[in-house]
């Protein structure tokens, strides 16, 4: 039975004493209160916002159907209306599974990852102060405790350690010996169970050395690292590089570039004329009066490297082929050590080794003796427990079949580049995550204690045991913080660099993950403001300094009004008489309606906005359109919409339905940049360098593609939408800080959504590469989490 001792200060009550009956002079660490009128509303405004991605994502699915026939919004019947119920159910249903099953883990008395602790009386007079020791390995922000009593920690509960010493001590009791009598009559008689008994030791032992086996070949990042380049190598040995269209514009830029630097005549703007910017295309009122050729349509820094690329190549081989081979092996190497590094992170939590080295060097400081008691305490932040064999395998096995990850690590298109930069920044705040400590400031009348979770209280059990030894010192409230390790330091200023130059709305997200990390964890603002905001506004502040000196053309903004464009060319193509004509004398300058409506695809609006070769529609009016034409776009959009809204409306969901449809097949995906044109046909030799066996896999990955069910695990929007139910998982269970750097992700899909294209798989990679991870840290958070105790209500 554990001991209790009450002081003047605080109460420690052990894990062992929990039922325990509290002393007259002892306040309760927990107390169950019923809820307020706030708490009420702030649960109804949660499950309303969970509800509504639900609804969101059901309703993209019911309409799928009359998307894909073009029938649209008026043919929307019964039929539509049931799908709409069925796939709001197992939306909201798979939430309230997450959300109960991850409230009965965390309202355990005993829950699976609490750890035992085991005490020994002091060698000291037995009327001296009890000393107590509590120590967890579960996933919070739990704190270890170090005493100088004998405390033994072990990695299972209390019921499965007992049941375990139980066992062996009595390991020669009768019924034992019965029951092995019992198993040896049963293999003289030859009883059918004998093979089973046997076969069940030889399965353990198997399953137990594939175990051993996986957790050793995951074991740091080399090893993930050296995995995925063997079961990735014959992606660029057989397929050598994937690319489209924008990699040969890149490199018509650079070389129009070149040729003005070295002062060859070239044409600029002009009727007749057909420059690189024309095919975007990219306003002429945005270009600077002095000629320049180098645009920020692909941001401008991937431009020059892979522009660069390819023309050395030119001049040492006289094509692009070997350019765009070199540059995809590189991308395929960056690939794997991002992927490696981040399940590194998730898989060992690599930050326990510092730790623990940093204990053994922690100077006195960092140990409070208490007066009242014999307890020294140092407070770090939750160290973690690393992954199992099953969460490892079957992560690696996403990055290992998945075409998604097999074909972006060769594609040279920013999103890829992009996708693998942010999986290896997800990785790198993971670890911030993990090792956030709470800023606890002491009062008068209460000591600084440190919490054991990090977000929300769960169960009396859990707080009887975060009560237990972690009174802190009120003199030094920030002697808990570990700093963060210098690698990781560097490597976050790395990743959001390459961030920063493959993707140009990167700096939006940037700059509100700064907000929300801020907000989350105030206590290492220098660290977000130095690797997150500073490299943005240097690099996102160099660039727009070069736009506005004319050295470069910035991207057409008509680019990011994808949603616009096609809800004013679906009623232009289905209901041009509806159109007022004020808002057609407002668009006259801006777009050719007629030529609008003959170029619109439900699907695509690069059509719409005139992108392409000579060869194309001019729907619209970059050559003539102005700044000041542009200012009356959204009135006119706006005067279109009020018309005929429902028309307006198909082209809205016609252009972004498929993002959130787990049914809707990509409309470009993956498989594209492995057997398209630029690939098969027009280059040097790489179109002869397995053809046919690019054909193959092409056709093998459309086939696995279209299979109902097993195929959506190659499809983006399978991703997207789980990871929108598991956002709304974590804002119904109240984990803030989690979300703080998951909202990156619900960023992500805004993106999609504004994108020219509905579906377009390239757009979706950066979700799908961190899924299995985003699933880890879920179960990790649902199993981790115990309860922040209240303060004592006693005077002390």
């Amino acid at each position: 039975m554990a001991r209790e001792h009450s002081t003047d200060s605080h109460t420690l009550t052990t894990a062992s004493s929990v039922n325990a009956e509290s002393s007259a002079t002892t306040t309760p660490a927990f107390r169950a209160t019923p809820p307020t009128f706030a708490d009420r509303c702030g649960a109804c405004f949660r499950w309303l916002i969970a509800a509504l991605a639900c609804v969101w994502i059901s309703w993209c699915t019911s309409i799928g159907p009359l998307m894909r026939s073009d029938i649209g919004l008026a043919g929307f019947d019964w039929t539509n209306a049931l799908l709409f119920l069925v796939m709001f159910s197992c939306t909201f249903g798979f939430v309230l599974l997450l959300v109960f099953t991850a409230r009965r883990r965390e309202g355990m008395c005993r829950p699976r990852n609490l750890t035992r602790v085991r005490t020994r009386p002091l060698d000291t007079d037995p009327a001296a102060d009890l000393s107590t020791s509590v120590s967890t390995t579960s996933a919070s922000s739990t704190d270890s405790i170090h005493n100088p009593v004998d405390t033994h920690v072990d990695d299972h509960n209390d019921s499965s350690t007992a049941a375990v010493h139980s066992t062996a001590s009595s390991s020669t009791s009768p019924a034992i010996h019965t029951r092995r009598n019992a198993s040896a009559d049963d293999s003289r008689s030859g009883s059918p169970d004998t093979a089973r008994s046997r076969l069940r030791p030889r399965c353990s032992r198997i399953g137990a050395a594939a175990s051993r086996a996986i957790i050793a070949a995951t074991s740091d990042w080399k090893r993930i690292w050296l995995v995925l380049a063997i079961c990735w190598l014959w992606v660029p040995t057989t397929l050598l590089a994937a690319f489209g269209a924008d990699v040969y514009s890149q490199a018509r830029e650079f070389a129009w570039a070149w040729n003005q630097w070295t002062g060859v005549d070239q044409p600029y703007i002009g009727f007749f004329s057909f420059v690189p910017m024309d095919i975007y295309p990219t306003a002429h009122y945005m270009w600077p009066e002095q000629p320049t050729y180098l645009t920020d349509q692909h941001n401008i820094v991937l431009t020059v490297f892979y522009g660069g690329a390819l023309a050395i190549s030119r001049y040492l081989t006289g094509s692009n082929d070997a350019g765009l081979v070199v540059l995809a092996v590189l991308q395929w190497l960056f690939a794997g050590f991002c992927c490696a590094s981040a399940a590194n992170r998730f898989f060992n939590l690599p930050w326990l080794t510092r730790r623990s080295r940093g204990r053994d060097k922690a100077d006195g400081s960092s140990l409070i003796a208490s007066a009242a008691t014999t307890v020294s305490t140092r407070i770090t932040p939750y160290s973690g427990t690393p992954a199992g064999a099953c969460a490892r395998a079957l992560i690696m096995l996403v990055f290992i079949c998945c075409p998604l990850v097999l074909f972006a690590t060769i594609s040279l298109t920013k999103s890829p580049l992009f996708a693998f930069a942010f999986t290896w920044w997800f990785g790198l705040m993971y670890e911030l995550y993990m090792t956030y400590v709470p800023r606890i400031k002491a009062s008068g009348s209460h000591p600084a204690t440190v919490p054991a979770a990090t977000d929300k209280p769960a169960s009396a059990a859990g707080a009887s045991i975060a009560a237990a030894g972690q009174q802190v010192g009120a003199a030094n409230p920030s002697f808990a913080l570990l700093p963060t390790r210098r690698i990781t330091i560097v490597a976050l200023v790395v990743s959001v660099s390459v961030m920063l130059i493959s993707a140009k709305y990167a700096w939006y997200i940037l700059l509100a993950q700064v907000v929300f990390s801020l907000l989350a964890d105030r206590r290492r603002w220098k660290l977000y403001l130095g690797a997150l905001l500073l490299p943005t506004i240097l690099i996102h502040g160099s660039i727009a300094a070069l736009i506005a000196s004319g050295t470069i053309i910035s991207g057409d903004p008509i680019e990011s009004r994808g949603i616009q464009i096609q809800m004013i060319a679906r009623v232009a193509h289905e209901n041009p008489n509806a159109i007022p004509q004020d808002a057609r004398d407002k668009l006259a300058p801006i777009f050719n309606l007629d030529q609008t409506a003959q170029a619109y695809r439900p699907q695509d609006a690069d059509p719409v906005k005139s992108s392409g070769i000579q060869s194309k529609k001019v729907s619209y009016r970059w050559r003539s359109v102005t700044s000041e034409d542009m200012d009356n776009f959204n009135k006119a959009w706006l005067e279109i919409v009020r018309a005929d809204p429902r028309t307006a409306f198909d082209g809205l969901f016609a252009k972004s339905y498929g993002y959130f449809d787990i049914f809707d097949p990509p409309y470009v995906p993956m498989s594209y940049y492995i057997d398209n044109d630029y690939v098969q046909q027009t280059n040097t030799w790489i179109k002869y360098y397995d053809h046919d066996w690019r054909t193959k896999v092409a056709d093998f990955a459309r086939g696995w593609s279209g299979i109902p069910v097993l195929g959506w695990f190659t499809h983006g929007n399978f991703y997207v939408t789980l990871t929108l139910l598991i956002g709304a998982a974590e804002l119904a269970l109240k984990r803030w800080r989690a979300l703080s750097w998951h909202m990156p992700l619900l960023l992500l899909m805004g993106v999609m959504i504004t994108a020219p294209a509905n579906n377009f798989e390239r757009h979706m990679l950066p979700i799908a590469f961190v899924f299995g991870f985003l699933c880890l840290m879920f179960h990790r958070d649902t199993r981790r989490r115990l309860d922040v105790p209240a303060l004592p209500s006693s005077a002390h």
